[in-house]
């Protein structure tokens, strides 16, 4: 019994350490990211270094940027988010090909947004013109069709 009792110690123990250390690992990632937060959620983590990935806003730039009735071309996205995965190795080169400046709002760290900007699911392109929606794309879709998309409302 008492070996027992020493090998399920054992087990406990090393699971609280891998436990430990992979919190560890993904705090020191965290660090000093672009969202400004000092912990981030594992899928996060992961989009870091993801050069798709790099033109984030956070919630008060965007809120600022809307109430001085910009311009503002928004890509809401949850780093778990399937569908995202698939779309975003399309959609952020395109918006750089064709000189778009998309930002990008994560919805995984930044909760709030679904209810600010009435996101029902992700991956949602919104347009913005002077600080008020004007046009709404919703869910994966062609390549064709998010051109289409930033011809008639992105561009100038």
């Amino acid at each position: 019994m008492k070996k027992v009792i020493i090998f399920l110690a054992v087990i406990v123990l090393l699971f609280g350490g891998i436990a430990i250390i992979t919190s560890m690992q993904n705090s020191q990632k965290a660090e000093g990211n672009m969202f400004k937060k000092d912990k981030l959620k594992p899928a996060t983590v992961d989009l870091l270094d993801d050069p798709n990935y790099q033109n984030v806003i956070l919630p008060d730039d965007l809120k600022e940027k809307l109430d001085n009735k910009e311009d503002v071309t928004v890509y809401f996205y949850a780093s778990d988010c399937v569908h995202c995965k698939r779309t975003t190795p399309t959609l952020a080169p395109l918006a750089k090909d064709m000189d778009v400046d998309m930002v990008q709002y994560n919805l995984l760290e930044f909760q709030q947004g679904w209810n600010d900007y009435n996101i029902e699911a992700t991956p949602t392109l919104v347009q913005f013109k002077n600080g008020k929606e004007e046009a709404r794309l919703v869910g994966e879709q062609s390549k064709e069709d998010f051109e289409a998309f930033f011809n008639e409302y992105a561009k100038e």
